[in-house]
């Protein structure tokens, strides 16, 4: 790496940052983590399952009553469970994919390579050209199919408990402590854990459900539980994002979950501390979420769920910032929600991830995630979800108020215009925590419920470089590019370097139209004071948008305009531009990519202008 780079490293992430990844790597060279995390650590009965049961800790629900649950039996439901038990597994709530019924956990079913199970977690490399993305290995291992079962189960009067604790036993079996794949990321550790202890409080009295495999679940999990917290130091320091939330809130669920562990009292204590902390780093003040993610910040809307609800029902309460950032999300989050098909803009990372998945709802709809955490917190729903019944809250339904028709959050750089059933989103903001995404100044549009503008998503984390850098990169989002370059100069899959430091934008509401002006200082691989300003007018009524745009500080280069929609809407969208000199500029279309979930790609249109000179002033129009 060239020195500039790592100068510019250590002042955007830290000296702190740098400091523990040399220490961490040079005590996994040395073998620390080896002697910190036992691969077969002595057996210890912990409690017996009669005392666990006549014991049990506060939860959402104890079996399998849940109160004012009305039973649906739905066909999708249904399918979804024969499949599991055919070894038909959906992989990131798309994809189906036949892992067969003896599946050993730790292939990729997307390239067939199998990680080496004897080998200490410490030497997975989980960045692997020839073994993939680790993330279709790590999927079915969080458990969260267990979730449809659950449900299966409820709305059909089944009892599916032989499978589920099957399952759980041959996951424990061919997936020794502290090796192979899946203990390779202590968020996924946290998830499993959360989602066998949402099993075992609805199957407690199963036959099933026997000493033997109590027993063993328990020293399972409390390994599991160990091995978060002596690795949380590299979640909080260089990862720092939704993984941080997730593991700080297991510890602390720990001592609520499990008091007769060892040490859970000081873990818990630290965990409550550190998740509190976190919230408050992660969660802007005005709602917005540091990975500048719509997917990611509904994984920190359904954590605070789980831990605002646990903490009531064990008469405690988390720092008064913990509540105060969970409303604001919602807040947020319901601005940015589609009014019509409840979606959100497919911005910033998508990794596929629902936690907790309670209703039947599409992943890409969010509606019932924001009224659990509404119900949590307020008592009341918006849209009648009555998933929060499984959280034990009986939840009044609630009007929404009209959206606003303006709206800016400008601690994260998102200005929204709602004007009736057509939504405007832009993106300007600058970054004083790590960005995934070179997509600022991004033009979102929505018309009647459909995305007629669209960030084109994330596909996977782990691909080539060429599909890798347009879904990261400009060139993949409704934005500009000078010199076909990106805004940020791209590093290794989560690094970018010359972060946008300076942006400015304001949104107001004007006689005849919605106006929107945003700029940011970017490109400084090219030049040290390169502007790129975007504005937006919206005229009243009409599906039209005025998006001129100027670049200040660049000389002799060719500017890239760039537009991605839906191929079937090529006909109802109409994109013209004209550069400084009102000379018409040419389209050029062709096909590229869309991802609207996570591991499947599909064909789209990209329209283009290229200028050399410095402003495209351009047009566009939907004609429903």
């Amino acid at each position: 790496m060239k020195p500039y780079l790592i100068m510019n490293l250590i002042s955007n992430m830290g000296m702190r940052y740098v400091l523990f990844r040399i220490s961490y790597l040079v005590k996994t060279k040395m073998g620390w983590q080896k002697k910190a995390f036992p691969t077969n650590p002595n057996f210890k009965k912990y409690i017996g399952l009669k005392d666990w049961k006549d014991n049990l800790q506060p939860f959402f629900f104890y079996g399998k009553e849940i109160k004012d649950l009305k039973k649906q039996p739905t066909g999708d439901l249904k399918e979804n469970v024969e499949d599991l038990k055919k070894g038909v597994y959906t992989f990131f709530n798309k994809t189906k994919i036949d892992l067969g019924l003896d599946y050993d956990w730790v292939t990729n079913p997307s390239t067939n390579y199998k990680y080496n199970i004897n080998k200490h977690w410490s030497e997975i490399q989980d960045l692997s050209s020839e073994a993939g993305d680790i993330k279709y290995v790590w999927e079915k291992a969080r458990f969260s199919f267990l979730y449809d079962i659950i449900r299966y189960d409820y709305h059909f009067d089944d009892d599916q408990s032989e499978y589920v604790f099957k399952e759980i036993e041959d996951f424990i079996n061919k997936n020794p402590i502290n090796q192979g794949p899946n203990y390779k990321c202590s968020q996924e550790i946290s998830l499993r854990v959360m989602n066998w202890t949402f099993a075992l409080y609805y199957y407690k009295d199963s036959s099933n459900l026997t000493e033997a495999l109590f027993q063993k679940i328990m020293h399972n999990i409390y390994w599991q539980i160990h091995h978060v917290y002596y690795n949380i130091h590299f979640s909080r320091i260089t990862v720092r994002n939704n993984h941080a939330i997730t593991e700080t809130l297991l510890l602390y669920l720990s001592g609520k979950l499990f008091p007769f562990f060892p040490n859970v009292d000081k873990w818990s204590i630290k965990g409550k501390k550190w998740f509190e902390q976190e919230v408050a780093y992660q969660i802007y003040e005005d709602g917005t979420f540091l990975q500048f993610s719509m997917n990611y910040h509904r994984v920190a809307v359904q954590l605070l769920t789980w831990g605002i609800q646990l903490a009531k029902l064990n008469n405690e309460k988390f720092d008064k910032v913990v509540y105060e950032r969970a409303q604001k999300s919602l807040d947020f989050l319901d601005v940015c929600s589609d009014p019509i098909t409840g979606e959100l803009p497919n911005y910033g990372s998508n990794d596929g991830a629902l936690f907790f998945k309670l209703t039947n709802d599409d992943y890409r709809v969010y509606r019932s995630q924001l009224d659990d955490l509404r119900a949590v917190l307020n008592g009341y729903t918006y849209f009648g979800s009555k998933s929060s019944l499984w959280y034990g809250i009986q939840a009044k339904q609630k009007k929404q108020a009209a959206l606003p028709e303006i709206s800016e959050f400008t601690k994260g750089g998102y200005y929204i215009i709602q004007e009736g059933n057509t939504k405007t989103f832009i993106r300007c903001g600058a970054y004083k925590d790590r960005p995934y995404q070179s997509d600022n100044l991004h033009l979102d549009i929505w018309v009647d419920g459909e995305n007629i503008l669209r960030d084109n998503g994330s596909y996977k984390y782990n691909t080539d470089k060429q599909l890798l850098e347009y879904f990261t990169g400009s060139e993949g989002h409704n934005t500009l590019s000078v010199a076909n370059k990106n805004q940020m100069q791209k590093g290794g899959r989560f690094i970018w370097y010359f972060w946008v430091k300076y942006a400015e934008a304001f949104l107001k509401k004007e006689k005849n139209n919605f106006s929107f002006s945003g700029r940011i200082k970017a490109y400084k691989q090219l030049g040290n004071n390169i502007f790129h300003q975007r504005k937006v007018i919206k005229a009243f009524g009409k599906n039209e948008w005025l998006v001129e745009d100027k670049i200040e500080g660049v000389k002799n280069q060719i500017n890239y305009q760039y537009w991605h929609f839906p191929i079937d809407l090529k006909e109802k969208i109409s994109i013209s531009s004209v550069d400084e000199n009102n000379t018409i500029l040419e389209p050029y279309i062709e096909k590229k990519w869309y991802s609207g979930y996570y591991g499947v790609k599909e064909s789209s249109l990209r329209l283009s202008f290229a200028s050399k000179t410095n402003i495209f002033k351009t047009k566009i129009t939907f004609t429903v």
